[in-house]
């Protein structure tokens, strides 16, 4: 399992890649942010647009100081935390480096680690249908955000609003190479179905990262 990998603490992850951008997708859509893209994942989606961060030995290990003081040096105080599957990771000495900086943290997760290390903010709640979650991810999740690849990720989409905090907030989105076909989808959806909100990667409109 994944948890059998994680370090009691950690003073240094692989980072694929970290950036100051705007988020571009869900609730903190719009907001300027540090990405801190962490390498490592074994989930597996086909459609995946970093499948470089998957592997976990491929990417160079930066100390805690060494990230914090790179994303202190923009002015916004949003920490996103993403991967690949960060909880890969354990994020607790993380968090508290950023805390302490003055960041917000943020994690975008699939949930499908034994255990949610870390003192968030804001955690995203991603599920992909190629691992299941830890039932420990639903209480815990501030936003669902459910990629809708085809008609029947609806259904499943639903199955995870069931089970979510009542305060969660849902997010639809469509993936990206099948934005032309499943718009539309989304849209009719959500007009019968208002609990929920439609999430566009804005970024990509944007051309930025």
């Amino acid at each position: 399992m994944i948890a059998e990998n994680i370090e009691t603490t950690t003073q240094a992850l692989p980072v694929m890649e970290a950036f100051y951008t705007l988020q571009g997708e869900g609730f903190h859509q719009g907001r300027a942010a540090y990405f801190i893209r962490l390498g490592g994942c074994d989930v597996g989606c086909h459609w995946c647009d970093v499948k470089e961060s998957w592997d976990i030995n491929a990417h160079p290990k930066l100390s805690l100081e060494q990230i914090v003081e790179e994303a202190s040096q923009y002015q916004g105080r949003l920490a996103v935390v993403t991967g690949g599957e960060p909880l890969m990771h354990n994020l607790e000495e993380l968090t508290t480096a950023l805390h302490q900086a003055g960041f917000e943290t943020n994690i975008e997760t699939s949930g499908v680690c034994e255990q949610v290390t870390g003192a968030w903010d804001w955690i995203c709640f991603s599920p992909k249908k190629f691992k299941k979650p830890n039932p420990e991810i639903y209480a815990k999740a501030h936003e669902l955000k459910v990629i809708i690849y085809n008609q029947s990720d609806f259904e499943w989409a639903e199955s995870f609003a069931e089970v979510v905090s009542e305060n969660c907030m849902l997010y639809l989105q469509p993936e990206w190479s099948r934005m032309e076909t499943m718009l539309p989808e989304i849209i009719e959806y959500i007009k019968n179905n208002p609990k929920w909100r439609i999430s566009l990667q804005v970024h990509k409109f944007m051309d930025i990262p």
